[in-house]
């Protein structure tokens, strides 16, 4: 399958859960994709399963945070694959119970989970816009359905509010310039990965992560929590030219927890 064949696509995050799922669904389809994860062992590793597949990827070591090397990743990649034109701000942390207002730590924290999940965001879409505006593109940048609701830490919901909103000023931006760049965000619901399952670490009311599962699979409709693959899917549907009256939207796949 290559209706994904011009894409060359930089996911950030790649080296598991949801981000390696994107890379690995991504390149199914013929994308070429550029892994980039802070663990580089991670990021190699999804690299070469998709490799390993016969599919192309290469991996990169990559603080999101870090605004230089933004430009290396970019550089990198044109190199590999020609002229990027697909953004998947993926990375992300949970920062689960670390900024409740009451703890001492709780403004450091803030900053931490703001700097990687709402600053590096706007990094990466500042430099796509830079590399795309001329030949066009699409970004996609990973929320959550607590950038729709509360219920998570304060700064978690505030960081991936940012990114909502943060996307369709982009959104709104490209089209004032004339630039052709769509920019659209996916807010999971609970997805059963490492950083979900961090959770019942600090969650008042459950002590074990089966505990914790049964908790959340009452909040979901659907009858299941997710699997990264779900996410993936719809990054996909974002990414292909079958979404290219899309732009500025928001892709809630969330098995109905926002709807309860």
């Amino acid at each position: 399958m290559t209706e994904l064949s011009q894409k060359v696509v930089i996911v950030t995050g790649g080296g598991s859960g949801i981000g390696a799922a994107t890379a690995e669904a991504l390149a199914e389809r013929g994308a070429r994709v550029m892994v980039t994860d802070i663990n580089s062992q991670a990021a190699e590793q999804t690299a070469h399963v998709i490799a390993q597949r016969g599919q192309q990827a290469e991996a990169m070591q990559q603080d999101v945070c870090d605004n230089a090397v933004w430009d290396q990743v970019f550089a990198k990649t044109n190199k590999a694959f020609g002229t990027v034109n697909t953004l998947v701000n993926n990375a992300g942390v949970s920062g689960a119970g670390k900024d409740r207002f009451e703890e001492p730590e709780g403004l450091e924290a803030w900053r931490q989970i703001m700097a990687i999940n709402l600053d590096a965001v706007n990094m990466g879409c500042r430099r796509a816009i830079t590399e795309m505006k001329a030949h066009g593109g699409s970004i996609v940048n990973i929320s959550s359905v607590m950038g729709i609701v509360g219920g998570a830490g304060p700064a978690y919901n505030a960081s991936k509010g940012g990114v909502r909103l943060l996307t369709k000023s982009i959104a709104s931006y490209c089209g004032r310039m004339g630039y052709p760049i769509r920019c659209n965000s996916v807010h999971p619901g609970y997805i059963w990965t490492p950083m979900v399952r961090q959770i019942a670490e600090v969650h008042e009311e459950v002590e074990t992560e089966q505990e914790l599962k049964e908790m959340l699979l009452l909040q979901h409709p659907i009858g299941r929590l997710g699997d990264p693959e779900d996410i993936a899917n719809g990054v996909r549907f974002l990414v292909s030219d079958d979404s290219s009256f899309m732009t500025g939207s928001e892709l809630v796949i969330d098995g109905g927890y926002t709807s309860v």
